[in-house]
């Protein structure tokens, strides 16, 4: 009987291998009839996915990818790309998708010590003190959207944007156009991750015009459309002087807005929004959002391929930056003469 793989029965179903893989996770984001045709195939075909390996023989070697923020739609998209383009390659992927507050090193010892790992690929992960916890392991890793280079590890190569060049872009942007009292809703402002280095650089921005930025204005959230919503719905409610939130994520604005919405409050006219990462709803929100996009394909592209020439040439570790690009749409606008007048905004 031949030994199906995941992407035999993405192709067999006509989705692409993340579909499958979300499927064999029982992931709530795949649309009922697409999860009962993936289902109907993996049963006709007696294929069979171990709880680590989602359908690989154990002990075949595989490369794996931790994906943590499973309810990220970015993430999601990053890491789909990076199938399509480990497509062709001959060694079969394992795909773990774990929640944003979950261990994703902890994640990757349990796969290694289950399957003979060539290569690693982390996306979305923190660097901090967890990451010793991968220091003895002698494979190639990639880290993906956060700039690994402090990480200390021997094996370890990544591919990010700029990420405190960019938190400096919007600050400069919203600063030029009269905002001062700024919301921010992040993750740990004092971490490892690219998530610090955007608030970092936002506050650069800050002080390059003489000013400070007041932390009572940051909000650490979750990164899903319903955190948005209900840190905005508080925070707005607390704080009614605000006229801008950068949200460092799309999927967070996308939530914030819905809830200025159900305040009564406007988007631009009375608060402006900026997102990052450039997801497809962000182009088709009400108003559309203004954000920094992140070069999906290419980061994929080049992790794959880091991965490739470590494992295969035996190539030394780099950290590459790619070009991320500020979209400016309609959900930022100048603060108004009478708003700043009345705040005693200078």
């Amino acid at each position: 009987m031949k030994a199906y793989t995941i992407r035999d029965i993405a192709r067999m179903a006509g989705v692409s291998v993340t579909t499958v893989s979300r499927v064999l996770n029982h992931r709530p984001d795949v649309n009922p009839e697409t999860r009962r045709q993936v289902e109907k195939i993996i049963q006709e075909n007696h294929f069979v996915g171990n709880s680590n390996a989602r359908g690989l023989k154990q002990n075949s070697e595989v490369i794996a990818m931790v994906v943590r923020g499973q309810a990220n739609p970015f993430l999601s998209s990053l890491a789909e790309s990076i199938l399509n383009r480990a497509a062709s390659l001959q060694d079969s992927f394992i795909t773990e998708y774990i929640d944003e507050k979950d261990d994703e090193f902890l994640t990757a010892l349990r796969i290694t010590r289950q399957n003979t790992v060539r290569g690693l690929i982390f996306v979305g992960s923190l660097i901090d003190a967890r990451v010793h916890a991968i220091r003895d392991l002698d494979i190639p890793v990639v880290f993906t959207t956060v700039n690994a280079e402090s990480s200390a590890l021997r094996h370890a190569s990544s591919v990010a944007v700029d990420d405190r060049n960019m938190g400096r872009l919007v600050g400069e942007e919203l600063l030029s156009l009269g905002h001062r009292h700024i919301a921010v809703f992040g993750s740990n402002p004092v971490a490892g991750d690219s998530l610090a280095m955007r608030f970092q650089g936002f506050c650069e921005a800050y002080r390059e015009r003489g000013l400070v930025y007041e932390q009572d204005y940051f909000r650490e959230t979750r990164f899903s459309y319903d955190a948005g919503y209900e840190t905005a719905r508080a925070f707005f409610s607390e704080h009614p002087e605000t006229t801008a939130l950068f949200a460092m994520s799309d999927t967070v604005a996308v939530g914030a807005i819905r809830a200025l919405n159900d305040l009564g409050r406007k988007v631009p006219e009375e608060i402006s929004v900026v997102g990052f990462d450039g997801i497809d709803i962000s182009r088709y929100t009400v108003p559309r959002l203004t954000t920094i996009e992140q070069p999906v394909d290419e980061i994929a592209r080049r992790s794959v391929n880091l991965l490739l020439d470590m494992m295969e040439n035996d190539a030394s570790p780099r950290h590459i930056l790619v070009t991320a690009e500020f979209r400016k749409r309609e959900s930022v606008a100048a603060v108004k003469a009478d708003e700043t007048s009345n705040k005693g905004v200078s």
